[in-house]
């Protein structure tokens, strides 16, 4: 019943009633109700917001990133990456130290720019501190050295938490 290809990639064979999904060497037979468990938990999982102090990260089911100013309900308030790795790529094109005024993209508001820099500051996955906040200012760790935000999983010992805080779901 269900056909398996030899590049691995998850198969389904589906029928009135039932479905098979092949992965790997292991096929599971689901009913209609059970599948759609299923989607509906896939979809969660490759949807999640993180919630920092300033801002939001919102990974979509479209691959899409999005940023967002924590709190806000309009599109003003976000910016729209085709994916985290697009994010990343404007990270990683910044100098050691940054502003708002470094992140220069069209589309890009000031209030969007400041933003993105909040982000950046706050998000695990860029090893970069706040190193002041007027003017809004982000520093790079060194190559090869992490920062204390990173050690610390964003928690320093000075009372300056930029820490993660889950998304209600």
């Amino acid at each position: 019943m269900v056909e398996k290809f030899s590049d691995g990639k998850p198969t389904v064979v589906a029928d009135d009633h039932d479905l098979s999904l092949c992965v790997g060497d292991e096929t599971h037979d689901l009913s209609r109700d059970e599948a759609a468990q299923l989607r509906d938990a896939l979809s969660n999982a490759l949807t999640r917001t993180t919630e920092y102090v300033h801002t939001t990260g919102t990974h979509r089911e479209d691959d899409a990133y999005v940023v967002a100013r924590r709190g806000a309900d309009s599109a003003g308030h976000e910016k729209v990456f085709e994916s985290f790795e697009a994010c990343r790529a404007v990270y990683e094109s910044l100098p050691a130290s940054f502003t708002a005024s470094d992140i220069e993209r069209s589309g890009l508001t000031g209030g969007r720019r400041h933003m993105l820099v909040w982000h950046y500051a706050e998000h695990p996955a860029f090893d970069c501190e706040l190193a002041s906040r007027q003017p809004l200012t982000v520093e790079k760790a060194a190559d090869g050295e992490e920062s204390a935000t990173t050690a610390s999983a964003n928690e320093s010992t000075n009372g300056d938490h930029l820490g993660v805080m889950p998304a209600d779901d």
